[in-house]
């Protein structure tokens, strides 16, 4: 029998967070229809991962694979998820949970906010268009860069003005900040592309703030129910079966 996927996002009171993750699990399910796929947050949404470990445990389960949805790795997945995993396996000691890596970076997390990018009509042969690439914002530098080396090889790639990594909180530049830098470097038109899986309040603040700093911009969805983000999450799920004596580890990040 294989390992439970136990697939856990960060979470959110907006619940169109919650619908879409349960969107993209549904898309996992349909490529691996024999796999047992569930879905677990870390806060404000439930259920939470570890009542979700608990529950595969008391359905017979000998072990699974717990998935983080998250984009870059920062102190939810250094901190956040190792806990939660560590108390389950005290409350089960017999219960083996193997935890895979996050899902940036990836090609296929750059070809997904690239589709959802073109979907709103922006041209990548537009001389005078700005793209902000908007993305969370952490404390924990190497996940902005993330972000920041996605726009920087769009910008190569393109004929665009610009294209600029911004970020919601706890980073610069913000998403006005980034669209002046555009404007200073000759963008006419402006479009906000998302590095966010899925909606909530701080994808609805770079929507904002990029509305207000910029006249009709175009605005891309979140990454969402994306095809090849389900390939990413089972290839993560597989990568983790195949890894011996994989254990979560437990660290801090400022």
């Amino acid at each position: 029998m294989n390992a439970p996927l136990v697939a856990v996002a960060h979470g959110s009171r907006d619940p169109r967070s919650a619908a879409t993750i349960r969107g993209l699990l549904d898309v996992v399910r349909s490529v691996r229809p024999e796999l047992d796929v569930r879905t677990a947050f870390l806060d404000l949404s439930a259920p939470a991962l570890g009542d979700v470990l608990d529950a595969v445990h008391s359905d017979g389960h000998g072990s699974a694979v717990v998935v983080p949805l998250l984009l870059g790795h920062a102190y939810h997945a250094s901190v956040d998820i190792p806990t939660a995993v560590s108390e389950a396996q005290e409350r089960n000691p017999l219960f083996r949970v193997r935890t895979a890596e996050v899902l940036g970076p990836d090609q296929r997390l750059r070809e997904a906010a690239w589709r959802r990018l073109l979907q709103t009509g922006a041209d990548p042969d537009d001389e005078r268009l700005g793209v902000v690439l908007a993305g969370a914002g952490s404390a924990h530098p190497p996940a902005n860069r993330l972000v920041a080396d996605v726009a920087e090889t769009w910008q190569r790639h393109t004929a665009w003005a610009g294209a600029v990594a911004a970020f919601a909180a706890a980073a610069d530049p913000d998403v006005p900040a980034a669209v002046e830098r555009l404007r200073a470097a000759g963008a006419r038109r402006f479009a906000v592309a998302s590095w966010f899986l899925a909606p909530g309040r701080l994808p609805d603040r770079a929507l904002e703030r990029a509305r207000e700093s910029a006249p009709s911009p175009l605005l891309a969805e979140t990454m969402g129910a994306d095809r090849g983000i389900a390939d990413l999450v089972l290839s993560r799920y597989d990568a983790a079966l195949e890894t011996p004596g994989q254990q979560p580890r437990l660290s801090r990040v400022g």
